[in-house]
């Protein structure tokens, strides 16, 4: 009190009032009032800080007699309270690394200054092992959960943050299984889609094969049909010379058997090739049913088309002996010609015999008119085959891009699945499968 400039003295300390030791003039002043009610003030003074409660004391019949003051040193609660103001501003800020020293405090605030310690640890504690768990997940480690004990909201958040990894963790696993099956089924269908180029480019080359073939084979059934024709007129021609000619002279006799003769060998060979052109048509028919059925095909086709080449040049070969036979026959019908006026009855069956061959070569005409609608026919089949085949490759080529792209997303898939370590049996490299490449397939051109 002194070293506040105050009288102090122990000995004349009773009768004297408290207003005169207060530092502060209006608290001084509310201790030289008379009071009505109950006051609490506080101050600081000789380095200590004071609660002062001040009641007025009332006898019997309520007079005011005085005040009863009770002084009450707050100053380790207020250094407390300062303390504890400080850690929550620290904590509020995110550092949870302060604490309030326990010495030189006593009773309870020993205990409020190690129970708030005790409690800014366990925040401490479970702040740091959800950031370690964070910082272990952010690093796609998934297999080391947070296995600390913690109760009551604490204990929610811990098993809230595991569940949370437990359940990435199965998402993770579902994503590296997906990955591995759309890697699996591009890999099927990049085999597939191989497999699908390779035969259409086979049967697009059996398809090239074949339309030659019937090219070649339609020029010599149109050749078949030109000769039938000349055959035809030069026929007509020997008829009308003979029904315009006169007698034939004795020798001619010997003449028109040489024409009997060659007429017989005429009908042999017109046989055979009447039989060929049967052949033909036969084999043409059975040429359009393998070029529709096409497997993986055109074998058959080949062995078909082969042999209808072959009775194609069976068929030109006879047309050229009937062309040299009916040449020789005319050769000789001149000769005859200048027999006629002495061969009448002989020249009326030359006549009869050359109506035959006009009707025979007719008929083969005929034949080689349907040989040709038949050829036609199987080229129409060509073109449709040829129509699917150039389908076939575009589909070839679309389901390549598909497996590509379907590959190319697993890989980012599975690049993005292998940044998370689970306790999952580890995954195996898998090597990117090669871009299947749909083989462009040129049209069948007749």
């Amino acid at each position: 009190v002194r070293s506040q400039g105050k009288p102090f003295d122990v000995d004349g300390l009773l009768g004297s009032s408290l207003a005169d030791f207060f530092p502060d003039e209006k608290l001084a002043e509310m201790y030289r009032t008379q009071l009505s009610e109950t006051r609490t003030s506080q101050f600081d003074a000789w380095s200590r800080s004071f609660k002062l409660i001040t009641s007025p004391v009332l006898d019997s019949d309520g007079d005011y007699q005085g005040r009863v003051t009770q002084w009450i040193d707050i100053t380790e609660e207020l250094k407390v309270e300062r303390e504890i103001d400080a850690i929550v501003g620290a904590a509020k800020g995110g550092d949870l690394s302060q604490r309030i020293e326990l010495e030189g405090k006593t009773g309870f605030f020993v205990q409020l200054a190690g129970g708030i310690n005790e409690l800014i640890n366990t925040v401490d504690q479970v702040f740091s092992d959800i950031g370690q768990a964070m910082q272990r997940l952010s690093k796609g480690d998934l297999t080391k959960p947070i296995s600390a004990d913690y109760a009551g909201t604490f204990g929610e958040v811990r098993d809230n943050v595991n569940s949370t990894i437990t359940n990435l963790e199965k998402v993770v696993v579902q994503l590296n299984e997906s990955a591995d099956v759309i890697r699996t089924g591009a890999g099927e269908i990049s085999a597939g889609n191989n497999n699908l180029s390779s035969r259409t480019e086979q049967q697009a080359a059996s398809l090239e094969e074949t339309a030659s073939s019937m090219e070649e084979l339609t020029s010599t059934v149109r050749n078949n049909a030109d000769n039938a024709q000349q055959a035809n007129q030069l026929a007509a021609s020997a008829r009308s010379t003979a029904e315009h000619g006169g007698e034939v002279v004795s020798s001619a006799v010997q003449a028109m058997n040489a024409i009997n003769t060659a007429s017989s060998k005429i009908a042999e060979i017109i046989g055979v090739i009447d039989e060929i052109a049967f052949q033909t048509n036969l084999l043409a028919l059975n040429a359009s049913v393998e070029a529709a059925r096409a497997g993986e095909q055109g074998r058959g086709f080949a062995v078909v088309a082969t042999e209808v080449r072959n009775l194609a040049g069976r068929s030109a070969t006879a047309a050229k002996e009937i062309k040299e036979l009916i040449q020789d026959s005319v050769h000789k019908v001149k000769s005859g010609a200048e027999l006629v006026n002495e061969s009448g009855e002989t020249l009326e069956q030359i006549v009869t015999s050359v109506k035959k061959v006009g009707d025979i070569i007719s008929e083969i005409a005929a034949a080689s008119q349907e040989q040709s609608s038949g050829i036609d026919q199987v080229n129409l089949a060509v073109t449709s085959m040829d129509e699917v085949t150039q389908q076939n490759a575009a589909l070839a080529e679309q389901t390549s891009a598909a497996a590509a792209s379907m590959n190319e997303k697993a890989q980012q898939l599975d690049s993005l699945v292998r940044f998370f370590k689970t306790d999952a049996t580890s995954r195996h490299s898998a090597a990117p499968l090669p871009t299947a490449r749909a083989k462009r397939i040129q049209p069948v051109r007749e």
